[in-house]
């Protein structure tokens, strides 16, 4: 049997009683890493060798601390024996409750992550939105669903969960659940976190998503057209009700602002910007990442329209907003009168923003990220499209610079 575990032994200085005596420890390391015991032993520091880490000498003093040391040691490689007798895989911990005697204290699933929700609730509005705790919330939920489902127990000991774990998991959330891929790999994901948060402190020894693999398909994002936009714009509602939706819809369709963004703009987060205009100055909620937009003069006619609305002016807020789900409602409603056929939602003006408003009409994708308040390109690139009449834009610039001057002349094939 090859070992795994190493036995040195020191004296402890630090220790020394006041005649100078100083104790010595035992330090077992297994794969970088280690725990410390007392032998229960003291010596002179003199009389001690760190080579050789025994006492110096062969007087009955020497003979007993020494003896007294091998047999902490076979003791210790014992320990080691009976771990692999019993198929348990030699750590730290385990050698050190079979030496000693002591239980590995069972560390359960459930309240590992009722604790990091509980300190994720903390710092709301701090570090996460509010948002982020209620996925995590969702997540233990179905967790202890699933639990139910396939083990018919309340909750599990960490180091119970494998690979099977995580894909009969998943299996849960396709079937059982009904989940669409995406929703069900970004349920994994939250789970993801626990399990690296068990890993950092140690208290799982493999991880059980080593082997596992998922991908977030691609959604086809959904955006409105300069026509429906137009058509938005010139339709006159009856409504009170819905001239304000759309508005609001509006606005957002030429800022990029999410719905919560939108919602909590003031007055005060309107300044000028670097060029001597208008922009809007805010963080968005959920990143806290800055966000600075120009206002172009559809957004400031707009802000002009509700500036002395009973509504903004009450609650000290720029627009006059519903809430997120009339909004949504009454959105419906508007695409029906429009005859748009698409499902038109708030968060849609956000994706209208990035790709009809700013990027067909040549604003860099880097601009409108910046806009966005996105933290890469990458997540830029799922709001915006490159359309086909852009492309074609693009390349008619090209082939104009390539038509008037001599940077690619094809020399005309010589037939033999």
């Amino acid at each position: 049997m090859n070992t795994t575990v190493s036995v040195l032994f020191y004296i402890k200085r630090s220790k020394a009683n006041n005649e100078g005596i100083c104790p010595i420890y035992a330090r077992v390391t297994i794969q970088a890493k280690r725990f410390e015991f007392s032998a229960n032993k003291y010596v002179n520091p003199e009389k001690w060798s760190s080579e050789g880490t025994k006492v110096k000498g062969t007087n009955e003093e020497a003979r007993t601390i020494n003896s007294h040391l091998d047999y902490l040691k076979n003791q210790v490689l014992e320990a080691e024996k009976r771990l692999f007798k019993k198929d348990i895989k030699v750590t730290s911990e385990n050698l050190k409750n079979e030496l000693f005697g002591t239980t590995e204290t069972k560390r359960m699933l459930v309240p590992i992550f009722e604790d990091h929700n509980n300190k994720i609730k903390e710092l709301v509005g701090k570090e996460y939105a509010p948002g982020t705790l209620e996925r995590y919330k969702t997540s233990l939920s179905h967790t202890k669903e699933f639990l139910q489902w396939k083990y018919k127990v309340s909750d599990i000991e960490i180091n119970k969960i494998d690979h099977a774990f995580i894909t009969d998991y998943e299996f849960w959330l396709r079937s059982v659940r009904n989940c669409a891929n995406n929703t069900a790999v970004k349920y994994i994901k939250n789970f993801s976190k626990i399990i690296k948060l068990c890993l950092a402190n140690d208290w799982l020894d493999k991880n059980p998503f080593a082997n596992y693999k998922s991908k977030v398909k691609e959604v086809e994002r959904v955006y409105l057209s300069e026509e429906e936009i137009q058509n938005i714009i010139n339709k006159d509602f009856k409504t009170e009700r819905l001239s304000l939706v759309r508005d609001i819809f509006l606005f957002s369709c030429f800022t990029g602002l999410a719905y919560i963004d939108v919602k909590n703009l003031t007055k005060s987060h309107i300044s000028l910007g670097i060029d001597g205009e208008k922009w809007i100055f805010t963080h968005r909620q959920k990143t806290e990442t800055a966000s600075k937009i120009p206002i172009l003069p559809v957004t400031q006619m707009i802000i002009d329209k509700y500036a002395n609305h009973p509504q903004s002016s009450n609650q000290d807020k720029l627009l006059p907003i519903l809430t997120n789900q009339k909004m949504n409602a009454y959105l419906k409603e508007i695409a029906g009168v429009c005859e748009i056929e698409k499902e038109l939602t708030f968060h849609i003006a956000r994706h209208t923003f990035a790709t009809t408003v700013t990027l067909t009409n040549g604003v860099p994708i880097e601009s409108v990220s910046k806009m966005l308040g996105h933290k890469n390109l990458r997540t830029t690139q799922h709001y915006a499209k490159v359309l086909d009449r852009k492309v074609s834009e693009d390349m008619m610039i090209l082939k104009d610079k390539f038509s008037s001057s001599n940077m690619i002349k094809l020399r005309p094939k010589i037939a033999k």
